[in-house]
C-alpha cells in the first residue's frame, strides 16, 4: 500500500499545516477500509491566521476592476471542465453518490462558475433623474469584505461555488470551512482558482471542526459576512453568532419536500420523479422529496408502481456505472436513518418496501440502507414531519388539490415542492399557494438550475438566496450616489417644492 496523502490548508496562497499538528482521515463511505487522505484539523489559530490573510488581500483585491475579477473565474470554469472526470471520481470516493450525480456536482460549478464570470460585467446599478436640476444621482454595489463560508458535504464542490464565485466576483475575499466529511472536493475547487492566477490571500481554506473552526470562523471581528448551508438547528446559532456584530448572515438550510400527484398526472413520470427525488444522493438532499401526496384516485396505482421501482434500484459504490444509489455519508447519519425507520413503524405507518440496513457482502465495509418507503401516513407523524436526509419517503393520501396544499405547506420548512397534473390551471393555482422558494410543475423537487434563485422560506432560510443575480446581494451593499453639479446648495423634498 502506497503512503497516504496529507493535504492541507490554504492560507495566503500557501498549502500549509495546522499550527497544533493534528489531522484527521477521510475515508470512502462505500468502502471505509479506503483511506482517501490525511486533512488538517485546525484550530482557531489557523483561522486567525486565514482571515489576517484574507484581510490585508481585501486591500488590493477590491479595487481590481470588476471584468478582471471574473475573467480568473471564466479560467477556473475552464479548468474544471478539463478535470471534471477526475474531480467526479475524487468525490465519488469521499461522498459516495453515484459518478452521474458527482459529474453533475462539478458541472454545476462549472456552471456557476461561467455564470458569475458574466456577472463581473453586468452589476449594474440604476441612473434615476433627479427631483432637482443639475443634479445627476445613481447606485452601485460595493463589496462587503472578508466572507466566511461553511459549506455541508451533499454538494462538496457545487455548492461552495455558489458562495465563492459571486463572493469574488463581488470583490471579497473568502475564508472557506469545507465540510469535515468532503474537504477534498473543496480542495480541489481552491486549488483550481489560485492555479489560475487568484492573488496571494484572495482565497484561502481551513479544514476542521464546527467547533474548532466553524465558529471561531463566523464569530472573528474582521468577518463581515457569513454564508452557511447545513442543518435549520446549526444555522439557528450561526444567526445567533452573527447578530451581536450585526454581521451578514446567509442560510440556507432544513427541507421536508412534496411532491403532489393528482389524479389526472401521468403516473409513470410521478413515479420517475418520485424514485429521483426520494433516492437520489441517497435522499441527502435538501429538496429531496422525502413526501409524497397522491390523490386518492390513482393512491394504489401509484404505489404499486412506486415500490415496484424502488425495489430495483440497485445499492452500492458510486464508482460502479450500474449502480443507481449509494451510500448514507457516514455511521452517524445511517444510524439517523435507522432510528427514524423504527418511528415510522411505531406511529404506525405501513413499511411497503425497504426499511433495514444492508450489511452482507460487499455492503459490510460501507454506511448501506435500502431504499424504503412508508405508506398511509399521516401527516403529523414524525417521518412526515421531520427531515430525515436519508432513502425514506413518506407517502400520503388526499382527496383533492387544496388538501394537497394544505399538506404540503403543514411542515416547518419551505425550500422545494413539484405537482404532477395535466391541469393548467390546477398548475397555476398551486405556483400560486404552494408556500416555497422552489416550485416545480411535473418534474421533481430537485433539479434546480444556476441563473435562477435558490433558497426556500419559513426555517429554510433567512431571506436570502444562492445563485442567480440573487447571489451578488448576499455579497455586497448598495451605495445610492449623488453629483449636483448646480453650484450651489440644493436641498431635496425642500427646494424642488
Amino acid at each position: 500500500m502506497g503512503k497516504v496523502k496529507e493535504y492541507k490548508n490554504f492560507i495566503g496562497g500557501k498549502w500549509v499545516g495546522a499550527q497544533g499538528g493534528d489531522t484527521f482521515e477521510n475515508r470512502n463511505p462505500a468502502n471505509t477500509s479506503e483511506l482517501l487522505g490525511i486533512f488538517q484539523k485546525s484550530d482557531h489559530r489557523d483561522v486567525n491566521n486565514a482571515v489576517a490573510a484574507a484581510s490585508e488581500a481585501y486591500r488590493s483585491w477590491r479595487l481590481y476592476p470588476a471584468p478582471k475579477r471574473a475573467e480568473i473565474v471564466f479560467a477556473a470554469a475552464r479548468r474544471l471542465m478539463e478535470s471534471k472526470e477526475s474531480f467526479a471520481r475524487d468525490m465519488t470516493r469521499e461522498m459516495g453518490k453515484v459518478l452521474a450525480e458527482t459529474r453533475g456536482d462539478v458541472q454545476e460549478a462549472i456552471d456557476m462558475s461561467f455564470y458569475m464570470a458574466g456577472e463581473g460585467r453586468r452589476m449594474f446599478g440604476q441612473t434615476t433623474p433627479s427631483e432637482l436640476p443639475n443634479k445627476f444621482q445613481m447606485s452601485l454595489r460595493m463589496p462587503l469584505g472578508v466572507g466566511a463560508m461553511i459549506t455541508p458535504w451533499n454538494f462538496p464542490m457545487a455548492i461552495p461555488s455558489w458562495k465563492i464565485m459571486p463572493a469574488l466576483v463581488c470583490g471579497n475575499t473568502v475564508v472557506i470551512k469545507p465540510a469535515t466529511d468532503t474537504p477534498l472536493s473543496a480542495i480541489n475547487l481552491v486549488r483550481t482558482l489560485d492555479e489560475c492566477g487568484l492573488p496571494k490571500g484572495v482565497l484561502n481554506l481551513v479544514t476542521g471542526t464546527g467547533s474548532e473552526v466553524g465558529t471561531p470562523l463566523m464569530k472573528h471581528p474582521d468577518v463581515k459576512v457569513v454564508s452557511f448551508t447545513g442543518s435549520t438547528e446549526v444555522g439557528r446559532s450561526v444567526s445567533e453568532a452573527c447578530a451581536p456584530q450585526f454581521k451578514h448572515c446567509h442560510l440556507e438550510m432544513g427541507g421536508k419536500n412534496v411532491i403532489m400527484v393528482m389524479d389526472d398526472a401521468r403516473i409513470d413520470l410521478a413515479v420517475d420523479g418520485a424514485l429521483w427525488g426520494g433516492f437520489g444522493t441517497t435522499g441527502q438532499r435538501c429538496t429531496a422529496s422525502s413526501r409524497i401526496v397522491v390523490h386518492q384516485k390513482v393512491y394504489k396505482k401509484f404505489l404499486n408502481r412506486f415500490v415496484d421501482r424502488a425495489r430495483q434500484l440497485r445499492v452500492g459504490n458510486g464508482l460502479d456505472e450500474s449502480v443507481q444509489m449509494g451510500p448514507s455519508i457516514n455511521e452517524k447519519q445511517l444510524e439517523t436513518v435507522v432510528r427514524y425507520v423504527d418511528i415510522g413503524r411505531q406511529e404506525g405507518a405501513k413499511l411497503l418496501c425497504g426499511g433495514h440496513r444492508l450489511t452482507r457482502g460487499s455492503y459490510r465495509k460501507g454506511w448501506f440502507h435500502e431504499p424504503t418507503i412508508f405508506a398511509d401516513v399521516n401527516r403529523k407523524m414524525r417521518v412526515a414531519c421531520e427531515e430525515i436526509f436519508g432513502p425514506v419517503v413518506s407517502v400520503i393520501s388526499c382527496r383533492s388539490l387544496e388538501e394537497a396544499i394544505d399538506i404540503g405547506n403543514s411542515v416547518e420548512y419551505g425550500l422545494s415542492s413539484a405537482l404532477y397534473t395535466q391541469d393548467v390551471n390546477r398548475a397555476f393555482t398551486a405556483m400560486r399557494d404552494m408556500y416555497t422558494g422552489i416550485f416545480y410543475v411535473n418534474a421533481s423537487t430537485i433539479g434546480a438550475e444556476v441563473h435562477l434563485p435558490f433558497g426556500g422560506t419559513k426555517n429554510t432560510g433567512n431571506g436570502h438566496r444562492e445563485a442567480g443575480q440573487a447571489a451578488l446581494d448576499v455579497f455586497s451593499e448598495w451605495k445610492a450616489v449623488y453629483v449636483d453639479f448646480s453650484g450651489r446648495l440644493q436641498r431635496a423634498q425642500i427646494d424642488n417644492n
